[in-house]
Parts: structure tokens; sequence; C-alpha cells
């Protein structure tokens, strides 16, 4: 992704809003050397000139816009990317829902009238040959059918942003039998109709079935299942938040994994990560921000 960032010569202005913790100046300063981001630092001018001095860089190579209260930086952050004055949002030393709260404000947020709101990240980990697209892992506890469908098109166009022109997607659940007792899987039978009418385009969609088939094919051949995924699922669709943030944390603590993740219905690329991420994961989040800008 980066290289790929490098090689169509990307640079987008990333608004900061509270950027005042250090993983996320050094993930800033970081892609700001990469080229492809020119970051936007708004919060205490003096917390972070001493976050960038710590690093060696001098304040004026940044934009920096001096507004102490976290709530008159959150709101200015929105507003020059609302206004066009910034490409990105990205959430600093702010609690994730104050940052939301204005990014939904009905007035001066960034969620068109009747969007759908939703999450989506790329994974790659060390036992799977490809990224991995998972969702919806922030936002939508337990998402309804149409819900699933925002879900499937904006992994989808993740997916395509990174070359892959068909991704193959698993809608995710216990068992591959749809079973009433889960709701979802019953959804999952309607999303896959939907895409063999054409209504869902550009993928290939199946479900419900479980993480095995969807992306192990030797399961394929020990279960028998005959399925157009094929055990190598691009994205992965989860009946609710809990379980795929379970499934993504999992992956990055037990299985080496490395995310990048983005808010999706907005009008503009957000990212918002837990304060208590690493440097490398706010890196890539703010990689894959400039590449859907």
């Amino acid at each position: 992704m980066v290289s790929h960032l490098e090689n169509l010569a990307v640079n987008k202005k990333i608004a900061v809003a509270v950027a005042e913790d250090d993983n996320t100046i050094g993930a800033l300063i970081e892609a700001s050397k990469a080229g492809f981001a020119s970051p936007i630092l708004i919060g205490c001018k003096e917390k972070i000139v001493k976050l960038l001095s710590a690093e060696n860089v001098e304040p004026n190579a940044f934009q920096i816009v001096d507004l102490p209260d976290q709530q008159e930086a959150v709101t200015e952050a929105v507003r020059m990317v609302k206004d066009g004055e910034a490409d990105v949002l990205m959430k600093g030393l702010i609690g994730t829902d104050k940052f939301l709260k204005a990014v939904l404000n009905k007035d001066k947020g960034l969620l068109p009238p009747k969007a759908i709101m939703s999450y989506v990240c790329a994974l790659d980990l060390p036992k799977y040959d490809k990224l991995l697209f998972v969702s919806d892992t922030a936002v939508l506890p337990y998402p309804d059918l149409n819900q699933k469908i925002a879900m499937v098109n904006y992994s989808v166009a993740m997916a395509k942003r990174f070359g892959i022109e068909k991704p193959k997607v698993a809608l995710i659940s216990a068992t591959e039998k749809p079973n009433p007792t889960f709701t979802s899987s019953i959804d999952d039978t309607t999303i896959c109709k939907m895409a063999d009418r054409g209504q869902i385009k550009d993928c290939i969609v199946d479900g419900p079935l479980d993480v095995f088939l969807a992306c192990d094919k030797e399961s394929i051949a020990i279960k028998g299942v005959e399925t157009p995924i094929n055990g190598e699922a691009d994205a992965l669709i989860f009946p609710s938040l809990e379980a795929a943030n379970t499934f993504y944390k999992g992956l990055m603590l037990f299985g080496g994994g490395e995310l990048a993740g983005l808010i999706q219905g907005t009008i503009k690329p957000v990212v918002v990560m837990s304060r208590s991420e690493s440097q490398k994961s706010k890196f890539y989040c703010i990689a894959l921000s400039c590449l859907m800008a």
C-alpha cells in the first residue's frame, strides 16, 4: 500500500483533531516523510510543539492550529474537511464519542443524509496469502440487512482500490447452514440472491460461511461444501461488532497481524484509532485514508 501510494505520487492533507499524543505525531511524521500526507495539527500548540521537538522535527515543518479546547479542535478539524481545506479527518487524543458526535452533526458533520456509517479494516496476516478486509469492527453493533449490504459495498470498494478487480466476499456465521437461531444467516441468503441478480455488483458473495470455509482451501475439501469463495476470501462480513472486533484483535495480538481501517459512508475518509494503538497501525491507517481520499 505504501509503495503504491509513492508510485501514484499522492499527497493528501490530514486534519488531525487534538494532535497531542506521541504515537499519532510519530505516524504523521513518518507519513509526511513518505510523501503522501501533509498533516494539519489542531490542538494545544504548546503540547504539539513539545511532541515534535521530541522527534527532532522543527515546529514550522507542519501547519499547527492552536485550539487547546478539545471541542473547538474537533469542530475545526471537521469544518476544514467539510469545506475542502483538508482531504482526511483523523482522531488524535480525544474520546471517540466526542469525535464521532462532531462527525455525525446533522448540519456541520461529514455524514450525508440517510447514509450508513460503517467501518472496514484491512488486515495483513503472516499466515494468509492476501490482504483480508473485515467489517464491521467499530461502528454497527448488530447490523440489519440494509447495513450489511452497505458493509459489503464498502468492503468491495476498498478492496478494488488495492487492485482486486472482483473481490470474494464471505458472509460469516458460526455455520454454513442457514439457521433461524442465527438471524443474520437469513439476511445472508438474501444478500447472496441480490448479488446473483446483479443488485450487488463487482464481487462474488457467498454465505453464511464459517471462517474455515471462507479462508482455508483444505476445509473446503474436508467438509465437501461447494462455495465460489473456495477458501480464498478477500473480505469477511461479520454478524456483529462483538464478533468482528474480537476476531481482528485476536489476530493482531496472537497472529502477528497489522491493521489499517477507516470509517466508511462519510463524504471524506475518517481515521478513528484507539488512543492506545501503535504508531505503525496509525501510520497504516493514514496511508489507507490517503489511498481512499
